[in-house]
C-alpha cells in the first residue's frame, strides 16, 4: 500500500518525480521480489534443497496455469487504462508481443546452455515477459515491447539460474529472478522506449531524448528495494515472534500436505515418513 500510493497516489513522491508505472512494474513486481530474497534468506532452504533431484509434479498443469495466467493478464495490463478504449487495446497488444518474445527468447537461452528446448522453461519465460511489459505496457510501441520481451527471456533466465546455482537461494517458484530481475528490468526499459506519441499522459524516455527519466526510474527503484526489503525483515521477525514461519524437520520431512493439512497421504509419501509423523505429532 505504501508503494502504491509513492507510485499512482495523489502526493505519492515517485509519481510527483514524474516515474512512469502503468501496471504495476513497481508496486507489484519489485515489491514481491525484493521481499522475496529477504524471505528466502530468513526463511533458509528446504532441508534436501540441491541434494536431490527435483523434477516438476505435473508439467502439463503448469502450462495449462501459464495459459491462465496470461490471458488473466491482459486483464492486469489492459484494463489499467480505465476504460474500453485505444490505449487498453494498445497496453493489450504490447503485451501479448512481449510475452510471446520472451516465451521464445527463455526457450532459447535454455537450448544454448542446456542443448535442449525446455516446454516449463519457456512457460516461466512468457511470465518473465509478463512482468516485464507491465510498467510500460500503456507507454511503448509494439516493436519495443518485443524487444522488451526478447530482453526479458534472456536476462531472467540467467538471474533464475544464479540466483539458485551461485547464491543457492531456494526460491521455489523463481519469484526474484521474475518478479524482482523482471519487474526491475522493465522499471529501467520503459524509461528507454517510453514514448508521448503511444501516451500523451506519459513521458519520453532515452531513445526520445529525455535521459532524465532514467535517473528518475533508477532513484524510485531504489526506493522500492528500500522499502520492501527493510518491510519485509520487519514483519518476517514480528509474525516469526508470535507464531513462528517455519515448521519442523520433521514435519517438513513429512511434507506439508500431511503435516499441515491432514492431507490424503500421496503415493510418492513413505509409510516410514507417515510413522514418523504419527509419533512426533
Amino acid at each position: 500500500s505504501p508503494v502504491a500510493h509513492w507510485v499512482w497516489g495523489t502526493g505519492g513522491f515517485i509519481r510527483n518525480m514524474g516515474a512512469l508505472d502503468f501496471a504495476g512494474g513497481m508496486v507489484v513486481h519489485m515489491t514481491a521480489g525484493f521481499s522475496a530474497i529477504v524471505a528466502v534468506i530468513l526463511l533458509k532452504s528446504r532441508h534436501d534443497f540441491n541434494k536431490v533431484e527435483t523434477r516438476p509434479y505435473d508439467t502439463g498443469m503448469v502450462l495449462l496455469g501459464t495459459a491462465l495466467l496470461w490471458v488473466g493478464w491482459f486483464g492486469f495490463n489492459a484494463g489499467s487504462a480505465l476504460g474500453a478504449n485505444g490505449l487498453a487495446v494498445q497496453a493489450f497488444c504490447t503485451t501479448f508481443f512481449a510475452s510471446a518474445a520472451a516465451f521464445c527468447s527463455w526457450a532459447l537461452v535454455d537450448y544454448f546452455r542446456k542443448g535442449k528446448f525446455n516446454a516449463m522453461g519457456a512457460g516461466v519465460g512468457a511470465v518473465a515477459g509478463l512482468v516485464t511489459i507491465t510498467p510500460a505496457a500503456g507507454f511503448v510501441g509494439f516493436f519495443p515491447a518485443i524487444i522488451m520481451g526478447l530482453l526479458a527471456g534472456l536476462v531472467c533466465n540467467y538471474g533464475v539460474s544464479m540466483i539458485k546455482e551461485r547464491f543457492k537461494l531456494d526460491d521455489t517458484l523463481d519469484v526474484i529472478g521474475c518478479h524482482g530481475i523482471g519487474g526491475f528490468l522493465g522499471t529501467i526499459l520503459t524509461a528507454v522506449f517510453a514514448s508521448k506519441s503511444v501516451n500523451p499522459a506519459g513521458n519520453d524516455g532515452l531513445l526520445y531524448g529525455n535521459p532524465n527519466l532514467i535517473v528518475t526510474h533508477l532513484i524510485s527503484s531504489l526506493a522500492v528495494i528500500g522499502i520492501s526489503v527493510v518491510g519485509t525483515f520487519v514483519v518476517f521477525k514480528l509474525v516469526d515472534a508470535v507464531m513462528g514461519m517455519r515448521v519442523s524437520l520433521d514435519e517438513e520431512k513429512a511434507g506439508l500436505d500431511n503435516s499441515q493439512h491432514g492431507e490424503l497421504i500421496n503415493s510418492n509419501f513413505e509409510e516410514k515418513d507417515a510413522q514418523h509423523l504419527r509419533k512426533v505429532g
